[in-house]
């Protein structure tokens, strides 16, 4: 039975109320100021073991810190390589650090808050983004083993990812810029099926389909640290890519000779690495192509005729990636033949990651309509 009896203390009376846990083992909780009091958390903690609800305080006891480590251990089995190794950093510089020695039941939402607003202030929003979806799963985790009766990490306003403005080449900056390239033929590949550099530098002879014209996404490389580890495509799916017909001599010459398990570009046996941000042969090329439109704009002119050459910009591979879903909607592609293209997982999220492009594409169709209407004898 549970009982409630009052105890005398320094500050005055308080009540201590005794009871069974769902277990059958005997405990007691202390400190109530009024019988009241006392007896409202007996009748709750009554009817939280009835429903299933029932929390140990002794078990809230627990820590971020002891927690962490299985639940990081869960995340590997499941998660690629790349994404546990952010994972594991995240931890280890953010979460670890502030909240390593608090017991998950003593963790309060104004604090997570306010631990959020200061790294903001110092990180990104994707650092944050990652730094609480840790410290949250582990919250989950221990209300899930009935620690905690509610994540107060879940009740707090996260920031918000900023959409970083997007570059699109036309084809002919785009071919410009292969010309200029030390690899061509892997620009061009790039910049017209939107392969992502794991997908594409795990690319094998066998992979490819010649006579429909099809990359065969089956492996996916990425650096992990120094190493690279092959794994399978980001969503886990196998996709089929066209290419369009003025790469196929380019791919053929690529495939003649050599085995199928060779790797597609680079020597045949050792991945390609990931072009270097600010000096590598994608900034290269692209320097070459401004000055090798600088010539040509002065041997027009010189020559008395005017050439009219966009200069190609610095781009990184993601944005030949953006540049081949503009050219492939320009073409007249609609949203899931995009979708399928890049590997999303949605065609939602397609037309979300682009809805700039699908804008355009909505005038074109608003076009078309009207020269059918028009056709059909619809007067303006």
């Amino acid at each position: 039975m549970a009982t409630i009896k009052p105890y005398d203390t320094a500050a005055g009376k308080r009540y201590r109320v005794r009871y069974r846990k769902p277990d059958g083992a005997q405990t007691d909780k202390r400190g109530f100021k009024t019988k009241k009091e006392a007896e409202l958390f007996l009748a709750s903690t009554t009817i939280s073991k009835a429903t299933g609800d029932y929390v140990d305080p002794q078990a809230g006891k627990i820590t971020i810190g002891q927690l962490g480590p299985t639940w990081l251990a869960g995340k590997k089995s499941v998660v690629k390589v790349s994404q546990y190794a952010s994972l594991e950093s995240s931890w280890r510089t953010h979460v670890q650090p502030e909240w390593a020695d608090r017991a998950v039941a003593s963790i309060k939402k104004s604090e997570v808050q306010t631990w959020i607003a200061d790294l903001r202030g110092r990180r990104s929003a994707t650092v944050v983004l990652r730094a609480h979806g840790i410290l949250a799963g582990i919250l989950d985790s221990a209300m899930h083993d009935g620690r905690i009766s509610k994540n107060q990490a879940r009740a707090v306003q996260l920031p918000r990812k900023g959409r970083a403005g997007k570059t699109y080449l036309t084809h002919d900056q785009l071919q410009r810029l292969a010309a200029a390239s030390k690899y061509p033929t892997l620009m061009l590949v790039l910049g017209y099926t939107g392969l992502r550099w794991g997908e594409v530098s795990a690319l094998r002879v066998k992979h490819v389909n010649q006579v429909r014209r099809r990359f065969s996404i089956e492996e996916n490389a990425v650096l992990v640290g120094s190493v690279i580890h092959p794994g399978t495509p980001k969503t886990h799916e196998h996709r089929t890519v066209p290419y369009p017909r003025v790469l196929a001599r380019r791919i053929r010459e690529l495939c003649e000779g050599r085995d199928p398990n060779e790797l597609l570009f680079g020597d045949g046996t050792h991945y390609m690495r990931l072009p270097h941000p600010s000096h590598s042969w994608l900034n290269e090329a692209a320097r070459k192509a401004r000055e090798q439109r600088e010539r040509e704009v002065a041997a027009a002119k010189a020559a008395g005729r005017k050439l009219v050459l966009t200069p190609v910009p610095t781009v990184s591979v993601h944005e030949l990636r953006h540049t081949a879903a503009s050219l492939a909607v320009s073409s007249g592609a609609n949203p899931k033949a995009v979708q399928r293209m890049l590997g999303h997982a949605s065609a939602a999220m397609t037309l979300d990651t682009y809805a700039d492009l699908f804008e355009d594409d909505l005038d074109g169709v608003a076009d078309r309509l009207s020269a059918a209407a028009e056709k059909a004898g619809l007067a303006a």
